[in-house]
């Protein structure tokens, strides 16, 4: 397995009218150059929806490239899928998917360094971006779902460059299987897991309340 991942993009977005009355930045275009990496994420990068999205717990968005042959092969020819962004990614990263990357796992982005906070929980937006009704439950059912990480250290970076994987304390809580037991249903055949993760401070608040409300 990789220890590295290989950055194809870092992509930022404002928030822009979207459906209805809602704004969104989901519509992220890829930055040229160094970027500076501050404790809510990347430069340039805002958010519409501040309960659902940003925050520290939310700083950086990934999305493996890894899985566009998977979704290309779903949705042929959908022009979303021909460049890093479909899914409303901070990074566009290749080496690594959430079977392999783990809660917790710290990596170096630039000089920077950052730590896996969660998964991304998939919401309506996708639907609506690529125009179809399945995307959500897709991600949901295959936990394609990208992840987030916080920011211990601010620095800078580049696409074209290496996250290093310099820490890996979880071993056993790769970011698919913590999806899955969430946000995928599987919460009732581990209900033991599922109180574990209630109970792990390296989880977002956010998922560690609803770990709790599944366990109760």
């Amino acid at each position: 397995m990789a220890d590295f991942l290989t950055i194809e993009a870092l992509l930022t977005g404002a928030p822009v009218p979207f459906r209805d009355g809602d704004y969104s930045a989901i519509a992220k275009q890829p930055v040229t150059g160094p970027v500076r990496i501050g404790w809510m994420g990347l430069d340039g990068d805002n958010v519409a929806d501040l309960i659902h999205h940003g925050g520290w717990d939310k700083a950086i968005h990934l999305y493996p490239q890894d899985h566009y042959s998977w979704w290309q092969d779903r949705k042929p020819g959908h022009p979303l899928l021909n460049a890093p962004g479909a899914f409303g990614e901070n990074i566009a990263s290749r080496g690594m998917t959430e079977e392999e990357i783990c809660l917790g796992d710290r990596f170096s982005l630039g000089s920077a360094i950052v730590e896996v906070s969660h998964g991304r929980q998939p919401c309506w937006k996708l639907d609506h971006r690529f125009g179809e009704r399945n995307v959500m439950a897709a991600m949901v059912k295959t936990a394609r779902s990208g992840l987030y990480f916080r920011v211990l250290r601010e620095g800078e970076a580049e696409a074209g460059t290496r996250m290093q994987l310099l820490d890996r304390v979880l071993p056993e809580w790769p970011i698919a299987r913590v999806f899955r037991l969430l946000i995928g249903g599987g919460h009732k055949a581990e209900p033991a897991a599922v109180r574990a993760l209630a109970g792990m401070t390296v989880l977002a608040e956010v998922w560690r309340e609803r770990a709790r409300k599944l366990s109760g």
